[in-house]
């Protein structure tokens, strides 16, 4: 039985940790990878990225396993999330060998971080280390293939997509080899999700289910942004991050290549991407449960699976997501402005 999720991958299991309420909308979300590590690659390609240990997953470099990625509100704050973490896993015995004892590992936490700061009235309200620890063991503590929590929790609860509520959202499917592929999102971009003129999700014209917005709803909903916007306009300090993974077996190169063709992902559902103002990040985890074949274009359809989950996983975000109207502005929700039977 599948879930639509990033736990659909054997073996990988997610935790948020929210905080919300007293100047807080922030949160972090860690992908726990199953013990023994996994074969884990990035691709940044925005202009504005906040981000830890991300070279350590440089093909050239010496790690070869990774244990958890740590998604994180905060900014360049936020990325303390990962000490938490860190911490955990330590305790766990899990992480690079460093010494006789098998107690001396040094975990190796890549962590990417959205920007989200002041979002809920408080410039200081961040994730630090105790978030980190809170997410993951809420990941650890989650039963195997257990469904994931989407909307406005963990490193997307602060998370905004141009001038509407942003969040995660995630999805998975099966390959006819067998293999698996799913992605996880935290959609909080400084472009636009929706078509201006109808009002339709990009990534919902990519996958070819639109249904259009009668005109007057599209001009309420128009209205109602502008009004958001005139109460006081968030910097347009953004990223979009995203996790794909998939239990078949990839080198750390082929990794490598997933984590960059996903973020084709982003650019179906986001216009536009990978600004400057953006840290447009994506991580690649390889679980290696499965054979991949031996033909060398084998790898094309994860590649082509990869993209693709990432632009459903960004609508389902954008879906799941709930308004916010606080002390440090306003973000409807691409529901509210677009009510079902519309």
């Amino acid at each position: 039985m599948t879930v639509d999720a990033l736990t659909d991958v054997t073996g990988v299991r997610v935790g948020h940790a929210t905080r919300t309420g007293d100047g807080w909308l922030t949160g972090t979300t860690v992908v726990l990878a199953p013990p023994g590590g996994s074969v884990v690659a990035v691709d940044v390609r925005g202009g504005g990225p906040g981000t830890k240990e991300t070279d350590a997953l440089d093909t050239r470099n010496l790690v070869q396993r990774i244990d958890a990625i740590v998604l994180t509100g905060g900014s360049a704050y936020g990325l303390d999330a990962a000490s938490g973490v860190m911490a955990w896993l330590e305790e766990q015995g899990r992480g690079v060998p460093v010494g006789p004892d098998p107690a001396q590992v040094v975990p190796v936490v890549p962590a990417a971080a959205v920007f989200d700061l002041g979002r809920g009235g408080d410039f200081r309200a961040r994730p630090d280390a105790a978030t980190g620890r809170a997410a993951v063991e809420a990941a650890a503590a989650s039963e195997p293939g257990a469904r994931v929590s989407e909307g406005c929790v963990g490193a997307g609860t602060g998370a905004a997509v141009g001038p509407m509520k942003g969040g995660v959202g995630t999805a998975s499917t099966v390959l006819d080899s067998g293999i698996t592929v799913a992605a996880l999102v935290v959609a909080n971009a400084a472009g636009s999700v929706t078509d201006p003129e109808t009002g339709v999700l990009y990534g919902e014209l990519f996958e070819g289910r639109v249904t259009y917005p009668e005109p007057a709803v599209h001009k309420a909903a128009r209205r109602r942004l502008a009004e958001s916007a005139a109460k006081g306009a968030p910097l347009p300090l953004n990223t979009t991050l995203a996790v794909v993974a998939t239990d078949a077996d990839l080198s750390r190169a082929q990794a490598q290549k997933l984590a960059g063709t996903a973020h084709d992902g982003i650019a179906r559902a986001v216009r536009p991407v990978h600004l400057l103002h953006d840290g447009d990040t994506v991580f690649a985890l390889a679980t290696g449960g499965r054979p991949l074949a031996e033909h060398p274009l084998a790898l094309n359809e994860i590649l082509a699976a990869g993209a693709d989950l990432v632009t459903r996983a960004i609508v389902r975000a954008v879906r799941a997501a709930e308004s916010v109207d606080g002390p440090a502005g306003s973000w409807p929700s691409y529901e509210e402005l677009y009510p079902a039977g519309r």
